[in-house]
């Protein structure tokens, strides 16, 4: 069997009466999600992933904004946090 690069043959499967194939035995587990892509040959490539709401997207995608995350998360880290009454009271944005 010909093999693409880094990959090697785990098990033969057959698609079921509605096209379903089980990869369970590749490692899959209920609920993993994976990204699908297919060759002109009809090889099938399944990529693991993770989605996130759109909301959050924005973290990713800006440079400025992720540092800011990441600098909050090791100042909580080191200890370095103080109350914000308004972020769990529902308040205005005024600080305690």
């Amino acid at each position: 069997m010909t093999t693409l690069d880094g990959f090697h043959p785990v098990t033969e499967v057959t698609a079921d009466e509605r096209a379903r194939v089980a990869v369970g035995k590749a490692g899959a587990h209920a609920r993993d999600r994976y990204a699908v892509s297919a060759n002109a040959d009809g090889a099938i490539l399944l990529t693991p992933l993770t989605s996130i709401p759109r909301r959050e997207l924005l973290v990713w995608e800006d440079g400025d904004v992720r540092a800011s995350v990441f600098r909050g998360l090791a100042d909580a880290a080191d200890g370095n946090v103080r109350p914000l009454g308004w972020v769990t009271a529902g308040e205005g944005l005024e600080e305690e």
